[in-house]
């Protein structure tokens, strides 16, 4: 299998944009300077088609609104699951990047796309209940 995808946010975010730039237009007009209004959903719907991963054979790109950080398997450490289930990529240097359109349940297909190069830790044992 080719380990090389494109995580990408879901492209129904674009109809609440699309919602919002409806909004926008009656106040766009409204006096001279609020034309500016309209960056405000073109701004978030490039956001929305910007941002993401990209898994390759060489490592991790993570794309950002504004940027854009390369990272090669060699210097990755591992993956952090934050509290709320975003993921975070550890380098071997000790610093973290977002993986901005991941989470937790994520963790699965990660580790698939890396080509064995992350592991997804086995669940933990829950005791059973006592009857």
């Amino acid at each position: 299998m080719d380990p090389t995808a494109r995580l990408r946010m879901n492209r129904t975010a674009l109809f609440p944009v699309a919602l919002l730039a409806l909004c926008v237009v009656p106040l766009a007009f409204a006096a001279p300077w609020t034309p500016v209004l309209l960056l405000v959903p073109v701004v978030v719907a490039i956001w929305v088609l910007r941002t993401g991963v990209d898994i390759t054979a060489e490592g991790l790109t993570v794309q950002a609104l504004v940027g854009r950080r390369t990272v090669p398997w060699t210097e990755v450490a591992g993956i952090r699951v934050a509290p709320r289930g975003e993921l975070w990529l550890v380098t071997t240097a000790g610093t973290e990047l977002r993986l901005p359109v991941m989470r937790a349940r994520d963790l699965p297909r990660l580790a698939q796309l890396s080509g064995g190069r992350l592991e997804v830790p086995a669940p933990p044992v829950r005791p059973k209940p006592a009857q």
